[in-house]
């Protein structure tokens, strides 16, 4: 006789989000924010140029690029767990080459490694896991998760004092450890989908104690596409190039923020405070439009965090000691809009192509956005070296987040979708 086991009283869900998070902490303290930190001590040594070593920066998003579409359809394919525990493994190994560089190839080498690494166990995986655990609370499951990756940022002091006071081979030689003895124990704890818990999405009950992970029962209707008719769709030709003109702007800004306010007069320490403020800053955006998601107009949402990214922008083309209280505005509208489009993205992509095929849809549009995460860091550096001023580019980065804003509010309704579905 068939006993079904007692139900916890926390869902598993929940502990999915919360090892999520801790493992993005992590690595988006070291790898993503932290690169600040470390860039200007290896232009110190070794004498490369701004846009060499902003290049990096640029290899390191394949993560989000060439390599996201594979991962999509990777973790549709096998689950989540085995590419978190892998992709950490890798990463580990990145860092400790970086520590070991002597030229630039193999600077760019150990900068490859990380992508692959991070590629394994970034949003891709992560989120495409939530999409199958979550869909009344995903806006707030998402929110959570990517706020991890956004608490990261407080890791930049302390990424700055190590490189400071123990060189920067030490310390990425420590950190790449790090990586290792944090991010192994959490990866056991994912799980690939709530069926093999015999519950569905949110912690409801199945009514059956059969357990298929490759073809999960939902308990409402939900779009039901093939891949090669989402990518075909113009829904996600409004999606992926609204995204990648966002995450261009806020890729330049992440990885030039301390090489900036360096110019302007800001002190090493205080950068680093700006720097690590940007991303606790996005928490903001992301629990918020994570409530929102769940209840409101998904376009609107997106469009109003873009609008705030561009503003907020704008104030810090002006940042210079007289004017030091742009800073605060900055943060508050650039972070909040930030948080929002991360939080946006997936809320928008899940409505409109359901959770079937999210990793390889997802996976997609983060391909689509490597042209703005490559070329965001490596235009800044460009016109930094070209002219001894950012002030342009950031003025640039405004009207290509007004471009973004423009593109996702004329996004197809999710009509369109249903209806491909149905042919």
């Amino acid at each position: 006789m068939y006993v079904k086991p007692k139900r916890p009283t926390v869902f598993y869900g929940w502990w999915v989000v919360g090892a999520s998070s801790l493992i993005s902490l992590y690595t988006a303290g070291v790898i993503h924010f932290g690169f600040t930190a470390v860039f200007e001590p290896i232009a110190n040594e070794f004498g490369w140029s701004y846009v060499q070593i902003s290049l990096a920066a640029s290899l390191r998003g394949l993560e989000t690029g060439l390599l996201a579409p594979i991962v999509g359809m990777l973790v549709d394919r096998w689950g989540s767990r085995k590419l978190v525990f892998g992709g950490i493994v890798i990463s580990g190994l990145g860092l400790v080459l970086l520590s070991r560089i002597n030229s630039l190839g193999m600077f760019y080498a150990a900068f490859i490694l990380i992508a692959i690494g991070i590629s394994s166990s970034s949003a891709t995986v992560f989120l495409t896991t939530l999409v199958h655990w979550f869909r009344r609370n995903l806006g707030i499951a998402t929110g959570i998760a990517t706020s991890g990756f956004a608490l990261g940022g407080l890791l930049v002091p302390l990424v700055t004092t190590l490189i400071d006071t123990y060189g920067w081979r030490t310390s990425m030689f420590s950190l790449g450890l790090g990586v290792w003895l944090i991010g192994l124990p959490l990866s056991l704890l994912i799980r690939n989908t709530p069926e093999q818990h015999g519950y569905l999405p949110d912690g409801d009950e199945s009514k059956s104690s059969a357990i298929d992970e490759r073809h999960p029962p939902t308990h409402k209707p939900e779009v039901d596409i093939v891949a090669r008719q989402a990518l075909k769709s113009s829904a996600f030709w409004h999606i992926a190039p609204a995204f990648m003109c966002q995450i261009m702007v806020i890729n330049a800004v992440v990885v030039h923020v301390m090489p900036y306010l360096s110019t302007v007069g800001i002190s090493r320490a205080s950068s680093s405070l700006v720097a690590s403020a940007i991303p606790v800053a996005s928490i903001l955006g992301r629990l918020s439009s994570g409530w929102f998601a769940d209840r409101l107009d998904k376009k609107r949402a997106a469009a109003t965090g873009f609008v705030l990214t561009g503003l907020g922008l704008l104030l810090f083309s002006f940042v210079s000691p007289g004017r030091l209280w742009v800073i605060l505005p900055f943060l508050l509208l650039f972070g909040i809009g930030w948080g929002a489009s991360v939080t946006m993205r997936i809320a928008l992509l899940r409505e409109h192509f359901g959770r079937k095929i999210f990793g390889t849809v997802h996976g997609f549009t983060l391909g689509v956005t490597m042209v703005g995460n490559i070329t965001g860091p490596a235009l800044a550096g460009w016109v930094y070296d070209k002219w001894g001023s950012y002030q342009g580019i950031w003025l640039a980065l405004v009207g290509v987040s007004a471009v973004s804003v423009l593109i996702v509010a004329l996004t197809p309704p999710v009509s369109s979708i249903t209806q491909l579905g149905d042919k």
